[in-house]
């Protein structure tokens, strides 16, 4: 006896049974949306693995107390490494453990060599120190003091630690917006020395001291200066 055969299904969207052509489509369209589902799936689970493997990895550097707030370089010992080349004595400040040098570098741009130290002040305002020179003794252009003093006049002048230093005191500009507020500008030898940030007048001053009695007494003949950019054999 002849197996029967099982009507078609009636489809209830269509009223009436689907055609083969219509069952391939279906069957095509629900196979799109299976593969699209597991796609996404996919990327979901590989995003979760991914945060997975970063909180670990986070969680697994070793972390000592303190961070960049506690760093501080030492001054004195990179000014003696560094004067070598820069075939001068660096200023190297007294300023104390409650100040925080973040940097202590040679930098050289447009033919001026200057060595810049970096302070965060026992206040957390921002001070520096810049003495800068040129190779053949040339006085530092007046361009680059300007940039360094951000474009601010002068408003005096006065003597400390032996130096004559013009004064740049705009107290009333926003730490927020500018770093340098209070500053002063001064000469040893061929080299121009900047002292500037934006704690109070009274602490720069300090500072600007110190840069002086670390230099100590100027040079009297700068014309024999080792060449920052020459090369020793």
């Amino acid at each position: 006896m002849a197996k029967k055969q099982k009507p078609p299904v009636v489809v209830a969207e269509l009223g009436r049974p689907e055609t083969s052509y219509e069952t391939r489509v279906r069957k095509a369209e629900n196979s799109r949306l299976y593969k699209q589902r597991k796609t996404v799936n996919n990327l979901v689970f590989s995003l979760l693995v991914t945060l997975g493997l970063v909180l670990v990895i986070y969680l697994a550097v070793p972390r000592g107390p303190g961070g960049f707030e506690d760093h501080s370089v030492n001054v004195s010992q990179l000014a003696e490494e560094a004067a070598p080349s820069a075939g001068r004595t660096l200023a190297a400040p007294d300023t104390g453990e409650d100040w925080k040098a973040k940097q202590a570098n040679l930098r050289n741009a447009k033919g001026i060599t200057s060595w810049q130290i970096n302070y965060t002040t026992p206040d957390k305002a921002y001070a520096a120190v810049a003495q800068a020179f040129t190779a053949d003794g040339t006085p530092v252009n007046e361009t680059w003091i300007s940039q360094q003093m951000e474009q601010q006049a002068p408003t005096g002048t006065e003597q400390l630690g032996g130096i004559d230093w013009i004064v740049y005191d705009h107290s009333d500009r926003s730490p927020d917006k500018a770093n340098m507020l209070f500053g002063l500008q001064g000469t040893w030898g061929d080299d121009t020395i900047l002292v500037y940030g934006t704690d109070t007048g009274a602490t720069l001053r300090v500072l600007a001291t110190q840069v002086a009695e670390s230099l100590g007494d100027p040079p009297s003949d700068t014309a024999n200066a080792t060449d920052p950019t020459e090369t020793t054999e």
